[in-house]
């Protein structure tokens, strides 16, 4: 096959305790996915089915990493979320046969532009934009479930300068991942590569250049990112 131009690098992302790469085809991310959190963004976690949203493949970020500071926005927040990394596609799927479709986990941040988010939604607009820009998915090295399991509950938390601003536990989560990856599936095929961002516990705010910032998941890994100055657009 003959390109009009150079095709683009695929995004891939590190495997822990491997030289091996996982392709990352589409990223899909679950919101308002702890009660607490559905409750500090003005929402009743009791009364909503899961919704979802897109971030670009070109999105990711690897641990280690000095993030820019995006361009158009005044307030830029974090959220610390789980990550599913499917080795395994289909439409349809059982909540029973879910987990089955995991290849494995990792720690991600799910970085959004606040402020163009709330306009967005004050107009009735789309808002794909406060969610999906460049550098908008940090992820950190992935961990087969092949070795770690799937787990269910444990400590999920960010700290920023060593202060700690988001702690809760994965059992918190409203949908679990299996009920996650079966929802999504009534609405897309899912393939090998896709990656889920499954929420973020309460404690979202603001970050600003300069701040360091560490995810942790219990038994899953870590993440750690910097962010920079902006840059133009």
């Amino acid at each position: 096959m003959e390109f009009a131009i150079d095709p683009p690098i695929p995004s891939t992302l590190a495997v822990r305790d491997s030289a091996q790469r996982f392709p990352v085809r589409r990223i899909y991310c679950v919101g308002r996915n702890y009660a607490a959190h559905a409750r500090e963004m003005g929402h009743d976690p009791q009364r909503e089915p899961p919704f979802f949203f897109s971030k670009p493949a070109d999105a990711i970020v690897e641990s280690g990493t000095a993030i820019p500071f995006p361009v158009a926005t005044q307030d830029l927040h974090h959220e610390v979320e789980l990550v599913v990394a499917l080795g395994r596609g289909g439409a349809d799927i059982t909540v029973a046969a879910a987990l089955s479709h995991v290849w494995g986990y990792g720690v991600g941040l799910d970085l959004t532009r606040r402020d163009l988010q709330a306009v967005a939604k004050k107009l009735g607009r789309p808002w794909d934009l406060a969610k999906g820009f460049d550098h908008s998915a940090p992820c950190s090295a992935l961990a087969p479930a092949s070795v770690i399991g799937h787990p269910q509950h444990g400590t999920i938390a960010l700290t920023i300068n060593g202060e700690t601003r988001q702690h809760g536990d994965l059992g918190d989560q409203i949908w679990g991942v299996a009920e996650t990856i079966a929802i999504l599936s009534t609405l897309v095929t899912l393939e090998p590569g896709d990656l889920i961002f499954t929420g973020t516990p309460d404690g979202v705010g603001a970050i600003h250049p300069g701040d360091h910032l560490v995810g942790t998941i219990d038994g899953v890994g870590s993440l750690d990112v910097t962010i920079g100055t902006a840059t133009a657009a």
